[in-house]
């Protein structure tokens, strides 16, 4: 099976390598080329653009920031829509609106190329080891067909219905993790103004109710106040808006979800918004008194 692979970011270029040592042939782009070349070392060939990665693909798979990104690169004056054959499945892992999704399905279904959203979770670790957990939605046919490239990726394959219904469920997914990184900010600062022994109180809380990834994998960045790059504020912040959007259009209402929405908006602007989003913990940490702003 021949897969094109748009996309390598922060989570796209492991995704790709990890096709790449599952045996796939993979064909990558990325619309700055030199970041296609250490997969081109492992093994990839290189496209000028993403028609032209499409021209021969089985599989078309995109990774990127946001909605018009793919819209550019399926449906653009260079996109995969004008190279790619009848039966191509376009499988989308960015996290963008489950409407456009169901937009651009239609469009390309028109010429007979099916398409699967299939957004992703677990971070930048998640990424390189293969682990994600992927929210697909699509047709059942399709993505079968598809199942065995996702399980190269990740570690958890989840059908949860028709197209957008991956997005959808993607939303969900980072209203929770924007409450789960902003509970474990507060307590942490309670504990580090109260003087705790820090590594002592994550393994307690750890070990119980309160125990949850954020908490194990990004407790560190908190208490130290340094945060490395998992995932990038500014996206969760882009993420946060296409659930708050979804909810709008139901009628749910997201209080935690708008207040930490407009926590990493403060942080964007103040040149923290390709931190990982353990950095709302910066806030907590300074309406308590332990940094200075």
């Amino acid at each position: 099976m021949k897969i094109a692979f748009i996309g390598m970011g922060t989570m796209g270029a492991p995704m790709a390598l990890n096709l790449l040592k599952a045996g796939y042939t993979v064909t990558v782009h990325n619309r700055t080329r030199d970041r296609e070349a250490p997969l081109a070392t492992a093994g990839a060939q290189r496209a000028a653009s993403p028609q032209a990665a499409a021209a021969d693909a089985d599989v078309v798979i995109t990774c990127v920031s946001d909605t018009p990104d793919v819209e550019a690169i399926l449906l653009g004056k260079q996109g995969v829509i004008h190279s790619a054959r009848p039966g191509t499945t376009v499988v989308d892992m960015s996290t963008i609106s489950p409407q456009a999704t169901q937009t651009m399905a239609a469009v390309l279904g028109a010429k007979a190329i099916a398409m699967v959203d299939a957004p992703v979770s677990g971070g930048s670790e998640g990424a390189k080891h293969g682990t994600l957990s992927i929210m697909v939605g699509g047709a059942v046919e399709t993505v079968e067909q598809v199942r065995p490239v996702l399980t190269a990726m990740g570690s958890t394959i989840t059908h949860i219905g028709p197209i957008g219904s991956g997005q959808l469920t993607k939303a969900i997914n980072q209203i929770i993790v924007a409450g789960t990184y902003w509970s474990v900010a507060e307590g942490l600062a309670l504990g580090l103004k109260a003087g705790l022994d820090m590594d002592q109180v994550v393994q307690a809380v750890g070990g119980g109710a309160a125990g949850s990834w954020g908490l194990t994998h990004r407790s560190g960045n908190m208490i130290a106040n340094d945060y490395p790059l998992g995932f990038r504020v500014r996206l969760h912040q882009k993420d946060l808006n296409i659930a708050l959007g979804a909810a709008r259009d139901l009628g749910v209402p997201l209080p935690m979800a708008a207040y930490v929405e407009q926590i990493e908006t403060g942080l964007i602007s103040r040149g923290y918004g390709d931190e990982d989003i353990s950095a709302i913990a910066r806030t907590v940490r300074e309406q308590a008194g332990l940094d200075e702003r």
